[in-house]
């Protein structure tokens, strides 16, 4: 009966007209509820109250998973509501999500995914990043929620150039692209002719050291060393260390000696061991500077080359 309930009362127009109002509308008010009036014979007319609730997202979900590259994830995304909720997946950025077959190769690409569950086998380090579970039953406000996923490997290292050369004064750029996860420690470091790792080059006025985060697991780490002296030349370390493991990569920076030709202009010139290495290899180049072997070109294109390089050089 409507008279047990302090939330339900009836409201009468003194006409033929009873009203019935349900004040603070709870899910377990839903139902048929009957308006009767007692003649002879009874007449009654029936009437259903349908509580809709928004949808909400169970709290007590993990909002992250990590796994090793190559292994499986599954997030699972719990969402209650009255109608039953919808849940969507989408990526941060609108990125695809991809499913694999089991030898890695790619099954089915999406932009979406329906269900509470999304489970990626053969996960690749592409697979990191956002993924939001979205739930929505069309009685607004549509939640959502942010998932965290890593894919974890050991670092690896790249070097632009393995051979750079550059003259006595000048400044040189050393690159070096790294991908890793978990987050690892990125270093430069010079070897000391016995294949051992010194100190850690520090930070000082000659030395600069700078990064450039391309996406969540990878940088460019960028060694500028200035006004060259006879002591830079060597070879220099690009190496990350993370907690799967060690990887590092070498460049060699020899020096590129400036010889006086029969025309009165400076030529580029190496010897020895770094020229046969300079033949058997792209003609290493750095950003801050680039210097090419030339040795096969005429005299006066040499002249004309070197002019435009000094004139370059002043800037």
């Amino acid at each position: 009966m409507v008279a047990l309930n302090p939330r339900l009362y009836v409201t009468y127009n003194n006409h033929n007209t009873w009203k019935l109002h349900v004040s603070n509308v709870q899910a377990n008010d839903s139902g048929t509820y009957m308006c009767q009036v007692n003649t002879d014979p009874m007449k009654s007319q029936m009437g259903h109250l349908s509580v809709v609730i928004p949808p909400d997202i169970v709290d007590s979900v993990t909002e992250g998973s990590s796994a090793q590259e190559g292994g499986s994830i599954r997030l699972t995304c719990t969402a209650t509501g009255v109608p039953p909720p919808t849940v969507l997946w989408r990526r941060e950025g609108n990125r695809p999500i991809v499913f694999r077959h089991d030898g890695g190769r790619e099954r089915k690409v999406v932009d979406s995914y329906g269900g509470e569950s999304l489970e990626l086998s053969h996960v690749q380090r592409t697979d990191m990043g956002a993924y939001y579970c979205i739930a929505s039953n069309g009685i607004p406000p549509t939640v959502s929620r942010r998932y965290h996923v890593e894919v974890h490997f050991i670092p690896q290292v790249k070097v632009t150039n393995q051979l750079v050369g550059a003259p006595l004064g000048s400044d040189v750029e050393l690159q070096c692209y790294i991908e890793a996860s978990p987050k690892a420690m990125n270093s430069w470091y010079r070897e000391d002719g016995k294949s051992l790792l010194s100190d850690k080059l520090l930070e000082n006025p000659k030395l600069r050291v700078k990064e450039a985060h391309v996406n969540v697991y990878s940088i460019w780490m960028n060694l500028t060393i200035k006004s060259l002296s006879p002591g830079d030349y060597g070879t220099y370390l690009c190496a990350s260390v993370n907690a799967l493991g060690k990887m590092e990569s070498q460049v060699s920076l020899h020096r590129l000696e400036l010889s006086v030709n029969g025309f009165g202009a400076e030529e580029p010139m190496v010897s020895g061991a770094a020229w046969q290495r300079a033949r058997n290899q792209q003609p290493a180049t750095s950003q801050a500077h680039q210097y090419f072997l030339t040795r096969h070109l005429p005299p006066q294109i040499y002249a004309l080359l070197l002019t435009l390089l000094r004139y370059v050089n002043t800037f």
